[in-house]
């Protein structure tokens, strides 16, 4: 499937929550990864009715550091983009949200992680909330501003699954081509070619090398730190290990915490939490690692997209719906100590939804296997399992287990 738009015309799926939410408290904070597209949803989101202010400008960032009170002052609701610049100019806006705690006083964006940043002293606890922006799911690059269809699926009984999936006419596309574009909007929506793409994402890379990270923390060992990436990108899926991972690129393992850490700071990293209730069975507990952006994965790794890829796309769509909803959402993993798995476990309402992928077309029952123990496992709080596949067919496996297209959910 060829995608090609504009991107700044695509609406984006947390547009309703982020207008919701500055209705409603004095500041609000859109962070995620640079190039998400923070900045083009904030222009156009509230395009003339806002006061605008670019921390990546010179002059802005030293009215920041000179006299923040003065910057953040007039009576006109303002949006400073790349907050993360001058993290602290939190304490001045602060002060002023508690001198008015009018609705929507602030728009605050950032490409890290505000909460996890050591420099970042002032959370503005009570006083904002927080969005994150992922990169664009597929729904959204096909301009329908939303991701996979998992409030349906939570909403609708088990038994009429099959019947609301089928019932829809899905875009069918190889999931291949869409690990490789990735969900940053111009990658994905403006590059038409794989050599275009290369060009984009090693920019990408260089940039976050030489600049961005530089914010975070003073490393001047760049090739080691390219080298670790690099490492993560080709153990997408796995375990995370950091004495193994420092052993394959020649770091001690503090080094490795602490590269890790400015990684998922940056959103670029994503670690998986396994997902901790237990009823009767030793669970294993260690995060999985993944990545924020197949593409970047990809092009860091410098290879053709597998099954873990198709896991990672999988993953990306439920961190974007989660991060949207106002309802608390967790995801993790399962796993026993006796190799019993299931990729995902989404957690919302009190329920419990088991996904497993598989990057096959032809999906068996002994697929299954590991869905069913969990369900017996969490009994009637858990839902059927879901197994995604790549193939075309809609079908119940077992009584409790639905296999789908991939691209009949995201």
């Amino acid at each position: 499937m060829n995608i090609i738009h504009a991107a700044k015309t695509l609406p984006r799926l947390v547009d309703h929550a982020l207008t919701a939410r500055l209705r409603v408290m004095p500041a609000v904070v859109l962070t995620g990864a640079r190039q998400t597209g923070k900045s083009t949803l904030v222009e156009q989101l509230v395009a003339g009715l806002r006061r605008y202010r670019f921390l990546d400008d010179f002059d802005v960032r030293d009215a920041a550091r000179r006299d923040p009170d003065a910057l953040l002052g007039g009576a006109d609701p303002l949006t400073l983009d790349e907050v993360q610049r001058e993290p602290g100019l939190l304490t001045a806006v602060k002060r002023a949200v508690d001198c008015d705690r009018r609705p929507g006083r602030f728009l605050l964006t950032g490409s890290a992680n505000l909460l996890l940043m050591r420099r970042v002293s002032e959370s503005l606890a009570g006083r904002a909330s927080y969005l994150t922006l992922w990169p664009m799911t597929r729904r959204e690059q096909l301009g329908l501003a939303r991701a996979g269809r998992w409030d349906d699926l939570l909403a609708t009984p088990d038994a009429q699954w099959r019947d609301l999936l089928a019932a829809d006419d899905d875009v069918e596309e190889d999931w291949r081509a869409l690990a490789l574009r990735g969900g940053y909007p111009t990658p994905a929506l403006e590059l038409a070619t794989p050599a275009e793409r290369a060009v984009w994402f090693d920019g990408y890379v260089r940039t976050y090398l030489e600049r961005d990270l530089q914010d975070l923390a003073s490393i001047s060992a760049l090739p080691d730190f390219r080298r670790l990436m690099q490492a993560a990108c080709l153990r997408l899926g796995q375990l995370l290990n950091q004495t193994e991972l420092g052993r394959d690129v020649g770091l001690p393992q503090p080094t490795v915490h602490r590269w890790l850490n400015l990684l998922e700071t940056s959103y670029l990293l994503v670690r998986l939490p396994a997902y901790a209730v237990h009823r009767t069975k030793r669970l294993v507990k260690s995060p999985k690692l993944f990545w924020g952006d197949t593409g970047v994965a990809l092009h860091l790794a410098a290879s053709a997209p597998s099954g873990a890829h198709i896991e990672n796309l999988v993953l990306n769509d439920l961190m974007a719906w989660r991060d949207a909803r106002l309802d608390r959402v967790e995801l993790g993993w399962w796993r026993t100590t006796i190799g019993e798995e299931v990729d995902f476990v989404v957690e919302a309402g009190g329920q419990l939804l088991p996904i497993e992928v598989k990057a096959t077309s032809n999906p068996r029952i002994a697929d299954c296997a590991h869905l069913r123990t969990f369900r017996q496992e969490y009994g009637a709080k858990a839902r059927a399992g879901l197994l995604l596949h790549t193939g075309r067919a809609v079908e119940w496996l077992t009584g409790d287990v639905l296999a789908a297209p991939w691209w009949k959910v995201l």
